[in-house]
């Protein structure tokens, strides 16, 4: 059997798998390596140091510095694509003829390039990018900030119509994702491949009683930030009810809101056992968001391992999941639903509903030959 060779342009460094982002970079490496696949691996570092845990699944991996600041900027190519563009990955890709996966728009330049015309080249979309950064300007509170991330929204969407059809295929993490490149697009070559999560997710929710509502992400996103406070200020302050927020470096302006609800606290920085320990004994994971593009890692989190998983339409929208989630869309239905909820013992035949789905849904083993089957 001859030997299948792939390389990989990831974002960042892909390990440790601390944050969202990170989940399906990483478990995608494990997943392709044990079907066989040679990986050479090409990362742009930025902060997170050469990682020896990627050599036990790569041939061979190659960090490369992301450009940063004026250097990134460009009236035509968004921000994240220039700040990758480099020509020390080109040469290095140029050596042979072996396939490309490009992890995210970011890692997509080469799709513009006509050195890479003939060779077989595949995007991972991790979001509608020109939606989520529009998602970005809404939630930014400073006046740079939302030039910033509204500019980049309309370079984005540009850019995104422009190499639609210039990859050999496209995968989305959510059916939602798909269909938006498809219909606003036009691209014809999108197939939709579920995120890859840790191999010893099993559902393993806890029946019966929980302790708390919770709320859980990177708090310093501002997408994040905005929609803790939006619990704090819309509900909890006309609830009896505790409510934990939990996650990176929420900001001095959170914490005080926090201070001045007696039954609300947050916890900074937790790591991934007090987490994961959080998830398991609150009795609603309250997941509102203002983005509705791509999937949420903290949602999945929350229906592999914790009781009720509260969320609004467009946490949850295009994903599959709706089934397994309550779904509210006011500050005043959320508020009676966690009422109504706080009072009411998760069930095993709920716990039995998500196994289900998830388990067909999110199998590492068959979603990593379907994603084999596409590129070889």
């Amino acid at each position: 059997m001859l030997e299948k060779h792939l390389h990989i342009i990831s974002l960042t460094v892909p390990y440790p798998v601390d944050y969202g982002g990170v989940y399906d970079l990483f478990y995608k490496l494990r997943a392709l390596h044990a079907q066989g696949i040679n990986i050479h691996l090409h990362c742009f570092d930025y902060g997170r140091g050469q990682q020896p845990e990627l050599n036990k699944y790569c041939t061979s991996v190659d960090y490369y510095t992301r450009k940063t600041g004026y250097e990134a900027l460009s009236l035509s190519l968004p921000y994240i694509v220039k700040s990758r563009k480099n020509e020390a990955l080109f040469n290095n890709l140029l050596k042979d003829n072996h396939p490309i996966l490009m992890e995210g728009i970011h890692c997509s330049y080469l799709l513009t390039d006509e050195r890479f015309n003939n060779r077989k080249k595949f995007v991972r979309l991790h979001n509608v990018e020109f939606e989520y950064y529009r998602s970005l300007h809404a939630a930014g509170k400073s006046p740079l900030l939302k030039f910033f991330f509204n500019r980049e929204s309309r370079i984005l969407k540009k850019y995104e119509f422009r190499v639609a059809n210039k990859a050999t295929g496209f995968f989305a993490v959510t059916p939602a994702d798909r269909d938006v490149y498809r219909n606003t697009f036009n691209c014809s070559s999108i197939e939709y491949l579920p995120l890859f999560l840790p191999d010893d997710w099993q559902v393993q929710c806890l029946q019966g009683m929980g302790a708390y509502c919770l709320y859980h992400g990177d708090l310093s996103v501002p997408l994040n930030e905005k929609a803790a406070a939006w619990l704090i200020t819309k509900m909890f302050t006309q609830l009896d009810i505790p409510l934990v927020i939990a996650g990176k470096n929420p900001s001095e302006a959170l914490l005080k809101l926090a201070q001045t609800q007696e039954q609300t606290c947050v916890v900074a920085n937790p790591s991934q056992t007090v987490l994961q320990d959080m998830i398991s004994k609150a009795h609603i994971n309250i997941l509102p968001s203002f983005s509705n593009t791509g999937i949420k890692i903290k949602l999945l989190n929350a229906l592999f391992n914790g009781r009720h998983c509260l969320v609004n339409t467009p946490t949850v929208a295009g994903t599959g999941l709706e089934g397994l989630c309550h779904i509210t869309d006011t500050a005043e239905a959320m508020k009676q639903r966690i009422e109504a909820l706080y009072h009411q013992p998760f069930a095993r035949q709920e716990s039995d509903e998500r196994k289900q789905v998830l388990s067909q849904m999110f199998c590492n083993e068959t979603n990593a030959k379907k994603l084999v089957e596409a590129v070889f």
